[in-house]
C-alpha cells in the first residue's frame, strides 16, 4: 500500500515526498537504471502539484540519487562507491579490493617546464622540469577518476621507463625512488565539467565532479608530488578518517 501525506503535518510536503521517495530507493523497490514514475505520476498519485514533484525530483537529482535521460524520463542512480582519500590507499588497489575489474588508461606521460600554481605547491623555481602524467581510471569498464599528476624530474630520473597502465605511481615511487608519503595537504570542491573534463569523464557539460587536490610530502618535507584528481560525483563518494593523538 502506497504511503501517503500528512497534510496536517508541521512537515511540508515536498519533505514528505522526499523521504518516501528515499525509502523506497534504501528498500530496493526500485533497482538500479530503473524509470521512476513521472512528475505528472507523481503529482497525481500524491495530490500535490507538479511543481512540488519537479522539485523534489530535482534534488534527488542533484543528490545523486536520480538522473534524467532527456527524452525518456528520470531514473535510479547505481550505489555509489565508497572509497578513502588517496592518502590512505591507492585508488586502483581499493578498486581491486572491491572486486572491481580495473583499467588504467595512460593519456601521457612528458617533461614540461614548471610555472605558476605547479612551481608553488612543489617549492621549485619556475622552468623546473616536472613530469606531467594524465591517467584514466575505469572501473567494471566504467569511467571512475582521472588523474592529472605532477612529479619532479630531478627525484623521480627516467620515470617514463615504468608502466604506470599496470603499475600504481606511488608504489613506483615507493619502491624505485623511496618517496613514501608521510604527509599530505589536500581540498575538496566541487569542479563543473568543462568541455575537455565532460569528454574524458562521458558526462555533460557542466556535469558536478569531485575535485581533490593532493600534495604529498616525505619524511624529509620534500613534496614529491602534486595531484589534481576528478572523481564521477554520480559514481564515487570519498570518506575522510581522522583520528586525535594522545
Amino acid at each position: 500500500m502506497q504511503k501517503g501525506l500528512e497534510r496536517n503535518s508541521a512537515k511540508p510536503l515536498y519533505a514528505q515526498l522526499k523521504g518516501i521517495i528515499q525509502e523506497q530507493l534504501e528498500n530496493g523497490e526500485w533497482q538500479a537504471n530503473q524509470m521512476i514514475p513521472s512528475e505528472n505520476e507523481l503529482a497525481s498519485s500524491y495530490g500535490i502539484s507538479r511543481m512540488t514533484a519537479r522539485s523534489v525530483i530535482n534534488q534527488l537529482v542533484d543528490e545523486g540519487f536520480l538522473y534524467r535521460v532527456q527524452g525518456k524520463g528520470t531514473f535510479v542512480c547505481e550505489s555509489k562507491i565508497e572509497m578513502a582519500s588517496p592518502s590512505y590507499a591507492g585508488i586502483r588497489s581499493q578498486l581491486e579490493k572491491k572486486g572491481y575489474k580495473v583499467e588504467t588508461k595512460l593519456f601521457r606521460i612528458t617533461r614540461i617546464p614548471c610555472s605558476g600554481i605547479i612551481s608553488q605547491r612543489l617549492a621549485l623555481v619556475p622552468g623546473t622540469l616536472v613530469y606531467d602524467i594524465k591517467r584514466l581510471r575505469i572501473a567494471n569498464g566504467v569511467t571512475m577518476s582521472y588523474h592529472h599528476s605532477f612529479v619532479p624530474v630531478a627525484i623521480c630520473k627516467d620515470l617514463e621507463k615504468f608502466d604506470l597502465q599496470t603499475e600504481q605511481l606511488c608504489e613506483i615511487m615507493s619502491i624505485n625512488y623511496g618517496l613514501n608519503r608521510t604527509r599530505s595537504v589536500e581540498t575538496l570542491e566541487i569542479y563543473l565539467a568543462d568541455e575537455n573534463k565532460a569528454h574524458i569523464m562521458e558526462v555533460e557539460y557542466g556535469f558536478p565532479l569531485l575535485l581533490l587536490q593532493d600534495l604529498i610530502f616525505s619524511s624529509r618535507g620534500l613534496a614529491f608530488e602534486y595531484s589534481r584528481v576528478f572523481f564521477r560525483s554520480d559514481k564515487v563518494t570519498l570518506r575522510f578518517e581522522h583520528s586525535e593523538k594522545v
